[in-house]
């Protein structure tokens, strides 16, 4: 009896495992296609809980990588940001207009912009999300890529950090140059020089928004309201502040430097030029905005 009852014991203890493990299974698989429900511009998409292949098609790159999530596909923008060298060296540099590319890539979740190419088609691949640049402010739009990454408590946390740290600096630079003292950005980008407002990257969200600097009178007048304004450098003095915030591409022609126009305008006569680099300047997620605070903290208050 002994003989028969221990082959029987043994068979139910196999079968209870592959039981077990035959559920494992099934609860990993749930949990892989587990789907919220995130409330975009369009309307309630139902998107992956634990998205595990992003491909963005849009200047969110870096808010995706700073709420810890996979990207495996990012526009060309994206991929030369030098801000983002290391985080992308593996991944690859997808176009809206390249959809077999992104079918390869499998991603569970795509990100892009309203005005991207062949919305429809993309769509078809995986859930799309789509956002309006400039729709809602800076800091929110980190908060709703958050959401969407069902990622929300960290991305308000960080915001309130940030928001909190930015403040805090903007009253020790406001006291050190003075309430009155305006702050210009202006950007040098091939052979044009624009003037931006308070809502277009390049810092401008930082120093305007919420360190709450002054910009110039004429700077109000042209950009405040269309985000940016071309200028000529024979006007440049006109719109420079007592500190000018120079954004510079690498292929920029900067020749305007060398101008008595341009030494002579007193925020460069004073030392008072915080040069950027352009490369990655026109993004304005937590990656970029934190290396850009560094900057300014730096460059104000010197430490």
């Amino acid at each position: 009896m002994k003989k028969l009852l221990i082959p029987c014991l043994l068979l139910l203890i196999l079968i209870s495992a592959c039981g077990n493990a035959g559920a494992t299974m099934e609860e990993n698989s749930s949990t892989k296609s587990e789907t919220i429900t995130y409330v975009s511009e369009t309307g309630p998409i139902k998107v992956p809980a634990d998205p595990q292949r992003v491909v963005v098609l849009s200047g969110y790159t870096g808010n995706v990588l700073h709420l810890g999530v996979n990207v495996v596909g990012v526009d060309t923008w994206s991929k030369n940001n030098p801000t983002f060298e290391n985080e992308l060296k593996d991944v690859a540099e997808v176009s809206e207009d390249d959809l077999e590319k992104i079918i390869e890539l499998e991603p569970d979740l795509i990100i892009a912009l309203s005005t991207v190419n062949n919305l429809n088609k993309i769509k078809s691949i995986a859930p799309t999300v789509t956002y309006t640049w400039g729709k809602v402010d800076y800091l929110t739009q980190h908060i709703e890529i958050g959401k969407l990454l069902n990622k929300e408590k960290e991305a308000k946390a960080w915001v309130d950090d940030f928001k909190k740290r930015a403040e805090e600096i903007g009253e020790d630079v406001r006291a050190k140059i003075g309430e009155d003292s305006t702050v210009s950005v202006i950007e040098a980008y091939g052979k044009s020089l624009y003037v931006y407002g308070d809502n277009f990257a390049r810092g401008t969200e930082i120093l305007y928004q919420t360190m709450e600097l002054e910009m110039p009178e004429k700077v109000k007048e042209g950009a405040l309201e269309s985000g940016y304004y071309t200028l000529s450098a024979e006007v440049l003095p006109e719109y420079a502040g007592d500190y000018i915030v120079l954004s510079k591409y690498s292929d920029a022609d900067t020749s305007f430097q060398e101008t008595d126009t341009y030494k002579n305008i007193p925020a460069v006569q004073n030392g008072n030029v915080i040069e950027m680099q352009g490369e990655g300047a026109s993004f304005n997620d937590p990656v970029t905005l934190e290396k850009q605070l560094a900057q300014f903290k730096e460059a104000f208050l010197g430490n």
